[in-house]
């Protein structure tokens, strides 16, 4: 069974010791560690000696194991058109002095350090986390790229001949030099296929990989909850980008089958507000199906973890993780050896050579 884990995230807030004796408590298998709040330090993890040991001794102490880090708030400023709101979500070094080409350069050498601490970290994980990691063919760092074009997503006033293009050129030319040191380091990026980054759906993100030349280093973090409300196939997207799906988030979102009054854009309403089109649920209460998701991952071979990116407006965070745990172990089950019926012809060539 693929090993079920929690994304720390959205649980920044809570030291990491608070947070590992809760998600042992609530059945994870381990933890995927986010690259702010005190989970997993970039820096630290390449100047201190003893960091990384020391992060497996405290997931070790809580029966816990991980399978990938992620870096969504620092890759988000590589493509960027940076304003006031990055500082809020990117180390202090990497903003320097705020200057938009300097943050954006500044966050690529930063996602060039994480592969780095990425390497360090999973080169003195335990026994278990390097079968699971030799299994699955690849060390994984999870994060966002970043899109210079996202404000063009509705062409009003009408968008630049070439203006779509440039864009997508420009993560390209960005992101292959980090790609590269990724492959340096034997490390794979995967790109959440998310609003606000260059890949949001199946087109965007088949124009995203030709952007980087297929690197072999770039595939993605697939999850669910950011296709349903937008009408993309994520079945499809699953069966098109098979051999590139290299971490999966487990995340729910329901959205309305009757108008309301914000729409698919979300009528500038906060999340869990009332008459929105779509939210966020915890897994097995919004409209995703799980079941079929599942079976696909078993057809396309996918033996990664299952990380629960748990986010709910209307829940209660601790009872929607633990929740969420016992969901995801339920509705999860190995690939079939053979055919159901592969006995009966077991039995027929049996009789019939006899």
């Amino acid at each position: 069974m693929r090993p079920v884990t929690l994304f720390t995230g959205q649980w920044a807030d809570m030291p990491l010791e608070t947070l590992a004796a809760k998600a042992s408590g609530w059945g994870y298998d381990g933890l995927e560690l986010a690259c702010w709040g005190d989970h997993f330090d970039v820096r630290r993890a390449l100047t201190e000696k003893r960091y990384v040991k020391d992060r497996w001794m405290l997931l070790k102490d809580h029966g816990l194991h991980c399978f990938a880090i992620s870096n969504h708030l620092t890759g988000q400023a590589v493509c960027d058109r940076i304003d006031a709101r990055h500082k809020a979500i990117v180390p202090e070094h990497v903003w320097g002095d705020g200057d938009a080409e300097g943050v954006r350069r500044r966050a690529a050498l930063e996602m060039i350090d994480t592969a780095k601490a990425a390497r360090r970290f999973f080169d003195a994980a335990p026994a278990p986390v390097k079968k699971h990691l030799a299994r699955t063919g690849r060390t994984v760092v999870n994060g966002f790229t970043g899109s210079s074009i996202w404000s063009r997503i509705y062409s009003f006033p009408p968008n630049l001949p070439g203006e779509i293009d440039a864009g997508f050129a420009d993560f390209g030319a960005r992101w292959r030099s980090i790609l590269n040191a990724f492959q340096r380091e034997r490390v794979h990026f995967a790109l959440e296929v998310h609003p606000a980054e260059i890949a949001f759906d199946i087109a965007s993100a088949r124009r995203a990989l030709a952007a980087v030349k297929n690197h072999r280093h770039f595939g993605f973090n697939f999850d669910p909850s950011h296709f349903g409300y937008q009408g993309v196939d994520y079945l499809r997207f699953l069966r098109e980008f098979g051999g590139r799906i290299f971490h999966t988030h487990v995340k729910d979102v329901w959205w309305s089958s009757v108008p309301t009054e914000a729409g698919t854009f979300g009528g500038h309403t906060e999340f869990g507000a009332p008459e929105r089109n779509w939210d966020f649920r915890t897994p097995g209460r919004g409209r995703i199906d799980f079941d079929a998701i599942m079976r696909t991952l078993n057809q396309i071979g996918y033996a990664g973890p299952l990380s629960v990116e748990w986010e709910d407006p209307h829940m209660d965070r601790e009872h929607g993780a633990a929740e969420a745990s016992w969901f995801v172990k339920k509705t999860d089950f190995p690939a079939a050896g053979s055919m159901f019926d592969s006995a009966f012809a077991k039995k027929a060539k049996r009789v019939t050579s006899s």
